[in-house]
């Protein structure tokens, strides 16, 4: 690839502002390589502790498999813009956490595209689609960034940027601090390639040459991409967990301004009784993530949220990790997003929640919240756009 098709990545000529204590780093390990949630709302599971928790449940009657006998979440077939003309922005649900979106002048961004059956390293062992792909990576029209929220396989898939490499050889790839090297490892260019720490920015400006377009009719376009907190963490083996940064994303591009919330808990919930809500007024001094309201302060407000909501229970697992529903509307309102889809859903089984119950417990914590507006914070079908 010749360094005139690449994106001319830069600072942005106007930083944005960040948290005053940014230079402390506080989520670089000190004690070694590698990452920590800094923050008393997430408390650290080890790998096998989950492992022995899990069978425990399953033994003991008190893990459920869900129900993935179809009708479940209806999935259709995208419809991208043929062009890059629109005044709008586009975002449309390619199935988990993957979003494909189309901005105002003509910016095309793919978030955590995962095009194969399994988000496993093997083929033929791990969790399986149970909601068909609406479309391949040879579907998508444009492609000028692929943004990474961290590593695991249901985010970030070797056999899929293998496919938009080929397809898209000047597509730009933004990751956190560590998972440049993995590009290289995997056989992948890795000049396209930007690492950044959380609360750095870059500009990305594409010129009509890196296009493919006629450069006396057209002007270049530029996006501003921030890599933002979040309460997470990564691995790719049993022997790599947190070595690299996990991350959300902001993308500003033609007037418009997206956060991607990528994978995240909120609070680190206890064991409770069923019949317990982990919102009640005797848990209120539970410690949330400080971090959501952070982005909001400082970054936001945004047009658009991509927000998880899915792969909670039990919650006193996967809270320190994934959001509920309840914790899923504090970050949309912490982070001041004006509009939100939900992501992390209907694709893969990695909980115990029935697939359908997300949106379900979305709208009644929305009313929880406040929030009971229509079309504020929704779910769509799989392959479904929406414009804002």
């Amino acid at each position: 690839m010749t360094s005139i098709l690449s994106a001319v990545v830069s600072a942005p000529s106007i930083a944005s502002a960040q948290p005053s204590d940014v230079a402390a780093k506080a989520h670089h390990n000190a004690n070694g390589k590698g990452f920590i949630n800094p923050w008393p709302s997430y408390k650290d599971w080890s790998g096998p502790g989950i492992f022995f928790r899990m069978m425990y449940l399953r033994l003991s009657g008190k893990w459920t498999t869900p129900d993935t006998t179809p009708p479940t979440v209806p999935v259709r077939k995208p419809e991208f813009l043929p062009t890059r003309q629109t005044d709008k922005l586009r975002a449309t649900w390619l199935g988990h956490a993957c979003y494909y979106v189309e901005f105002p002048g003509g910016f095309r961004v793919l978030f955590d595209p995962v095009f194969t059956d399994r988000c496993s390293p093997f083929s033929w062992l791990g969790p399986k689609r149970f909601t068909e792909m609406p479309c391949q990576v040879e579907d998508i029209p444009f492609i000028d960034a692929v943004v990474i929220s961290h590593n695991h396989y249901d985010h970030l898939s070797h056999p899929t940027l293998e496919k938009i490499a080929k397809l898209h050889p000047n597509a730009h790839y933004l990751v956190g601090l560590g998972n440049k090297p993995w590009f290289k490892h995997m056989g992948l260019d890795d000049t396209n390639v930007t690492e950044l720490d959380w609360w750095e920015e870059r500009t990305l400006t594409l010129s009509p040459a890196q296009r493919g377009e006629d450069p006396d009719k057209q002007e270049d376009i530029s996006a501003t991409i921030g890599c933002l907190p979040c309460q997470h963490t990564s691995a790719r083996t049993a022997w790599d967990k947190a070595q690299t940064l996990w991350a959300s994303w902001s993308v500003t591009s033609g007037g418009k301004k997206l956060w991607f919330g990528g994978d995240t808990g909120y609070r680190t919930v206890p064991e409770l009784p069923d019949s317990e809500f982990d919102y009640d007024e005797k848990y209120a001094d539970l410690p949330h993530c400080p971090a959501f309201k952070q982005i909001g302060d400082l970054r936001g407000p945004f047009d658009l949220g991509l927000i998880p909501i899915g792969a909670y229970d039990p919650r006193f697992i996967m809270s320190p990790m994934h959001a509920s529903p309840y914790d899923s509307v504090n970050i949309f309102a912490d982070t001041k997003c004006e509009k939100a889809l939900g992501i992390h859903w209907g694709t893969w089984v990695l909980t115990t929640e029935e697939v359908l119950e997300p949106p379900k417990v979305l709208k009644k914590a929305l009313k929880w919240k406040g929030i009971a507006v229509d079309g504020v914070f929704e779910t769509c079908d799989i392959g479904e756009s929406r414009e804002y």
